[in-house]
């Protein structure tokens, strides 16, 4: 029986790819605005949630080879609307009691701060948090606006059928936010779940020298980016993995080739009698 299950699953995904039809233009517009404010709800849905996420960073040489490599753990929590990273781990090893405590130390001045804020400091803080909430929601209508949209395909990617999207930097596109003047130097492509339109994963593309902070950093052309979302509980579609390569000059002197891989694991519902605990150790709750 579980055998016909995997081959009705089978067929039923194959005969829905086969019989997909071909998005217009305007409806893959309005599928990426979908799309971002979805995102913009999991990014508000993840501050309930404790994770770990591990950093691998590699610097390359003139040739690519890698000439140093690091790797970092953090654990993850919102504490007082604030994400706060907690260092655990350096090359898969836990930190020794030393640096631990200083993360500790770390880690309760920051509640402290938090627990004695004034009203009034408080109320800026989270009005600006609004205020950049509200940014994004316009920068997300900006992509949509900003590409001229191709559907490539439709596949099966990790379980679910997506829509394979490619965004192409549209000629003449005036950006009206500062951020956006950014979007011409990359392209993009997209894999959007059909059911849920939630987006699975993006590979983004760097076609132009993207220059940040007067000339400061000086982002190359080729340089990659691919980030993967997976489902969590049911409700929310959290970051998954990172890939990025990036070929870059600071301050036009000094140059900065890298490749990081970033991934998140351990995604855990936060609530007030939970403890955060150590690398390797498992997560305690009081009773």
């Amino acid at each position: 029986m579980k055998f016909l299950r995997i081959v009705f699953f089978a067929v039923t995904a194959i005969c829905a790819l086969a019989q997909d039809s071909v998005l217009s233009q305007e409806q893959i517009r309005a599928l990426i605005r979908q799309s971002a404010e979805k995102d913009i709800e999991n990014d508000r849905a993840q501050r309930n949630y404790t994770y770990l996420q591990r950093e691998e960073e590699h610097k390359l040489d003139d040739k690519g080879q890698a000439k140093s490599s690091e790797t970092r753990t953090f654990e993850i929590m919102v504490l007082f609307e604030e994400p706060i990273r907690k260092l655990v781990a350096k090359d898969d090893k836990p930190l020794a009691l030393k640096e631990l405590a200083k993360e500790e130390e770390k880690i309760q001045k920051i509640i402290d701060e938090r627990k004695n804020e004034d009203v009034g400091k408080r109320k800026k803080r989270l009005e600006k948090a609004a205020k950049d909430a509200e940014e994004s929601r316009h920068f997300v209508n900006e992509i949509a606006d900003a590409y001229n949209f191709k559907q490539v395909r439709t596949e099966m990617l990790n379980g679910y059928i997506s829509y394979v999207i490619d965004g192409e930097p549209r000629p003449g596109f005036e950006p009206e936010r500062k951020g956006a003047k950014f979007l011409p130097k990359f392209r993009f492509r997209a894999w959007i779940d059909k059911a849920t339109s939630q987006w699975l994963k993006l590979d983004i593309q760097c076609i132009d020298t993207v220059s940040v902070g007067l000339f400061l950093i000086r982002v190359h052309k080729g340089s990659n980016i691919q980030i993967e979302q997976t489902q969590i509980n049911d409700e929310v579609w959290l970051p998954k993995h990172i890939s990025l390569k990036l070929d870059a000059r600071i301050a036009l002197f000094k140059g900065l080739r890298m490749e990081e891989d970033v991934t998140y694991r351990d995604y855990r519902k936060f609530r007030t009698d939970t403890k955060i605990t150590s690398f390797g150790e498992e997560n305690q709750t009081s009773h």
